[in-house]
């Protein structure tokens, strides 16, 4: 059972500085340090206009149709995440490998499905992820949906 979620603060000051750091390592070259459990998305900010990048987690990839699925941990308010609804062609980078994309939001219903399937494949990230997110878990399937 979930708890009505307090939404983390967004990052200011030596806290943002340490979650933009994996930025760096992409521009430098070092992305791959990193594996395939992050990705670097390059985005276009809605109201700028300026090239934007994020760090996220990817959740799944699906290497059959060679899709990724990643996480906001700041939910659906996240900047990133907007500028994604706004203009959802994109560029990412996954180790040192660069993919132009097309971003697509999935539905509650199919978010709900990922978010299990992730915490059987990785229950200690889950629980981490969920708790930053601002949701108090019990660790049921109903509880990650």
């Amino acid at each position: 059972m979930t708890h009505s979620p307090k939404r983390p603060k967004l990052p200011t000051g030596i806290t943002r500085f340490f979650f933009r750091l994996p930025i760096w390592l992409y521009r430098f070259h070092l992305g791959w340090l990193l594996g395939g459990r992050f990705v670097l998305i390059n985005h276009i900010g809605r109201k700028s206009g300026q090239v934007r990048q994020v760090v996220v987690e990817v959740v799944r990839h699906d290497q059959v149709s060679d899709r990724y699925i990643v996480c906001s941990g700041f939910g659906k308010k996240a900047q990133w995440y907007q500028n994604l609804l706004a203009t959802p062609d994109v560029t990412i980078q996954v180790g040192a490998r660069k993919l132009a994309v097309h971003a697509e939001p999935l539905s509650s219903e199919a978010g709900g499905d990922e978010m299990v399937d992730y915490a059987q494949r990785n229950p200690t990230a889950a629980r981490n992820l969920s708790k930053f997110m601002g949701f108090d878990l019990d660790g049921s399937e109903a509880g990650y949906r």
